[in-house]
């Protein structure tokens, strides 16, 4: 989740990059640079905050009124000042920000290298300047045209150079892009609130389109060259609004930014005939066809993720997994040996207990395999393996964005030992690589059902306590669920499998109780049945998340949440996200402070 800027008009380009860099610092980033265009290009980047890169312009000025800038989330390459953007081709002439993936980048660089280019960085970004670079022919769109056609992936591309000054030219495929609209100068960003002090009409740049930018305002056309004609949005929110995306809170911005998410952490990963991909995955095959236990340690959420991935290897690989609460690890002197693989999950990768059990596995000759979201983080440096999960950053402290991120790294992850080793049963490994591709779209069309979910927190709001149940895979969804509500709406909330109901808790199941049950695998599915019936027989009421074509569940269910219909080892993906909803509207009816929920920190960095 990059921040990007851009500026062209008659005031001094500086001052206006950073000052956007800066309310673009929500987002998340690890260093940052600016590019402004006199007479020739002069770029100024460093790691660390934009503090650190404005005081690096005050020793060394930039003059100019044309330029760009970029906040980065590290993916290929870790933080450093080499590595930040603006990257530029070898003569100096172009210069490019990006936010995104490309897909392609290894391909694209041993062929670019082949014919005599000299990189400088380790990011894909810099491959970006080289082609546009290299397609040139005094027609900037049309070089940068080439090389996104070129350049398979995610992302969003700007470009400046010194032979059409006054000018910025710039490509949004997926990643988010405006145009701000001035009086004699034209603002670009990534996000509204980088430049809403300054204009309050935009134009929202779509996926597939190019904008040419200059002073006297931008053009908008298809990547392929067609005319696009769109009205400038006016825009009436507040800066804080501005930095939600328009949401009330940044966790419903988050929930629904995860259909994106899902789409960056696929990028590049998983090919239409299921083989995997996975960059800083170094293991090799004869590794993972030996590979007798799988080991998954994480705390919280995280942990929740992993009972998902448990099943997932046990499934498709029928390795033995175990998961395990990382502070229970460290001290339970784990059957962890030589040649196991331990999975250490952490979204962060600064949580203390998992480090701890992390180290442990390692001390023990297992191989360590980190699943977080931050480049350069200390689990990211200490593992043999590194599978990045693409989320960006992650700002209210109740994780949902970063938790579906690792649901989908742990699936990856099995298809590449599965290329190895081999897939217990190829054809689930068919419907789940079918699946994979189409959940982008499913969760798309999940969000369009938010209302209906608002609604059914109203059931919740004022009880009590409510109980979570569901079997198998369903369980570990339901644990999820009932963390989400305990986190931010301060309910008592308990999670449990469905047929451990009649062995204790049953006698808390009285008028009215609130029992969310999630229902999605088929196998388990007359079991979870007589559960519900338990439930309703004692007058509880149920909420029930279940398939989009699940004819049977409204007899025995109150209110039935739908979610499209997949393979059922993938149901927790979709599964989870009512139930993210639904602890966001019971905390909104609450009044909740729901981004920073009480006693609770983001990172866990202490004992």
């Amino acid at each position: 989740m990059c921040g990007i800027m851009g500026y062209v008009g008659p005031g001094q380009a500086a001052p206006v990059l950073l000052d956007g860099l800066q309310r673009l610092e929500y987002r998340g980033y690890d260093s940052a640079g600016i590019a402004v265009l006199d007479r020739e290009i002069d770029v100024r980047k460093a790691e660390g905050k934009v503090e650190r890169l404005i005081d690096l312009t005050k020793t060394s000025p930039l003059n100019g009124s044309v330029g760009i800038g970029h906040t980065r989330w590290a993916t290929h390459g870790a933080p450093s000042d080499l590595n930040a953007h603006p990257h530029s081709d070898p003569s100096g002439a172009f210069v490019v920000v990006h936010n995104g993936i490309i897909e392609n980048f290894y391909e694209l660089r041993d062929r670019l290298t082949e014919d005599g280019h000299e990189f400088t960085s380790e990011t894909d970004t810099e491959i970006l300047a080289h082609l546009v670079a290299e397609a040139y022919r005094g027609d900037l769109a049309a070089a940068v045209r080439s090389a996104v056609a070129q350049a398979e992936g995610a992302y969003a591309l700007v470009v400046m150079t010194v032979h059409e000054p006054g000018k910025i030219v710039a490509v949004r495929r997926i990643s988010p892009l405006v145009v701000g609209l001035g009086v004699g100068e034209t603002f670009l960003a990534s996000d509204i609130p980088a430049v809403l002090h300054r204009t309050r009409d935009f134009l929202i740049i779509e996926d597939g389109e190019l904008v040419i930018v200059d002073e006297s305002g931008a053009t908008i056309e298809t990547i392929e060259g067609e005319a696009v004609d769109r009205e400038p949005l006016h825009v009436d929110w507040d800066s804080e609004m501005a930095e939600k995306g328009g949401y009330e809170h940044f966790m419903l911005k988050e929930i629904h930014e995860q259909p994106a998410v899902v789409t960056e952490t696929l990028a590049g990963r998983l090919e239409e005939d299921g083989s995997a991909w996975l960059d800083h995955v170094d293991f090799d095959d004869d590794f993972a066809r030996n590979l007798n236990r799988v080991w998954i340690t994480a705390c919280g959420t995280a942990y929740n993720a992993g009972m998902v991935g448990a099943e997932i290897f046990r499934r498709l690989l029928r390795l033995p997994t175990s998961v395990e609460y990382a502070h229970e690890m460290r001290y339970a002197d784990p059957l962890v040996s030589e040649g196991d693989l331990v999975i250490a999950i952490s979204q962060s990768g600064e949580t203390a207990d998992t480090l701890a059990a992390a180290r442990l596995a390692k001390e023990r000759g297992a191989r360590l395999l980190a699943i977080t979201n931050v480049v350069g983080s200390t689990l990211s440096r200490e593992a043999d393996d590194v599978l990045y999960t693409r989320a960006g950053p992650e700002i209210a402290v109740a994780s949902t964005k970063a938790y579906m991120a690792m649901l989908i790294g742990q699936y990856l992850l099995a298809l590449r030992i599965g290329a190895a080793r081999g897939l217990a049963d190829s054809d689930l490994a068919d419907r789940v690589i079918h699946g994979l591709h189409a959940l982008p779209g499913d969760l798309e069309r999940l969000m369009q059902s938010e209302a209906a979910i608002a609604d059914a927190a109203k059931r919740l709001a004022h009880a009590e306590d409510v109980y979570f149940i569901g079997r198998g895979l369903d369980y570990a969804v339901a644990v999820e669920g009932s963390l989400k509500l305990k986190e931010i709406s301060y309910l008592h909330s308990e999670a449990m499998p469905a047929g451990e109901l009649k062995h204790g808790t049953l006698a808390l199941i009285t008028e009215d109780v609130p029992v969310v049950v999630v229902i999605t695998q088929e196998a388990l599915y007359d079991k979870t049945v007589s559960a519900i019936q338990e439930v309703k027989a004692r007058g509880g009421e149920v909420i029930a998340v279940a398939y989009e074509d699940d004819d049977r569940i409204g007899r025995f269910a109150d209110v039935v949440l739908r979610v499209p219909r997949t393979d059922d080892l993938l149901g927790p993906v979709n599964a989870v996200v009512p139930l993210q909803l639904l602890a966001y509207h019971v905390a909104k009816i609450r009044g909740n402070d729901i981004d920073q929920p009480r006693n609770l920190a983001k990172s866990v960095t202490v004992e």
